[in-house]
């Protein structure tokens, strides 16, 4: 009997402790289900909260800069090819060159200009030269030099040179902007599209990516 009632206790006491167990591995398995659907609902916040920050109905430079990278990185990538973009990379630089080098350009711009005028002046200018360059240099052996044949380039080499060359017509375009409206835009576009840091930073890189991605093309 002894031996019966001590079966019994023992089971008993197994059962309640499995039992036990399954409480809490359910409850430490909710709590972890809990804890990712926080960390879900948490990084879901976020994004909601960083797209309401970009006020559609009242468009900002940073909207504007933002769209227009993507989308002319996206458009140029899939229409012009590699070979293009680094004739229009040469040719960015060779008017950027000649811009800043120029003496007279001051003198070029009336003196009753407001800081709007004086910025589309030289953007006006520098699109001017951009495109005159582009125009003579695509007709010129330079294009011939850089393909060997009519293949528009691996897709990372395309997506590569169209975001490096966007970048830099945005740090050119907003090297224009007088200093009086930095603070209209964003630490973000200021931080990587103003300032000589980061236009050092966009003049060198296509350069780097020419001579790392160019080594491909020349070893075939």
């Amino acid at each position: 009997m002894y031996l019966l009632q001590f079966a019994t206790t023992t089971d008993l006491t197994a059962t309640i402790g499995g039992f036990d167990s399954a409480v809490t591995s359910a409850a430490t398995s909710t709590s972890t289900t809990t804890s990712r659907i926080f960390n879900i609902g948490e990084a879901l916040g976020n994004l909601n909260s960083i797209i309401a920050g970009f006020d559609f109905s009242v468009p900002t430079w940073d909207l504007f800069i933002i769209l227009f990278f993507l989308l002319s990185a996206l458009v140029y990538g899939l229409i012009l090819g590699r070979d293009r973009i680094i004739l229009m990379l040469i040719s960015i630089y060779i008017g950027l060159a000649v811009l800043r080098s120029s003496p007279f350009l001051d003198q070029l711009i009336p003196k009753d200009y407001g800081p709007n005028n004086v910025f589309l002046f030289k953007i006006s200018l520098f699109i001017g030269v951009f495109v005159v360059l582009f125009f003579f240099l695509s007709r010129s052996s330079v294009l011939k030099t850089l393909a060997k044949n009519d293949a528009p380039g691996g897709w990372l080499e395309v997506i590569v040179f169209s975001l490096l060359q966007v970048g830099l017509l945005i740090s050119i375009t907003l090297s224009f902007i007088s200093p009086e409206y930095y603070n209209q835009l964003s630490s973000f576009t200021r931080n990587w599209f103003l300032g000589p840091e980061a236009e050092f930073f966009w003049i060198v890189a296509p350069i780097v990516a020419m001579a790392l991605l160019g080594r491909g093309n020349s070893d075939d």
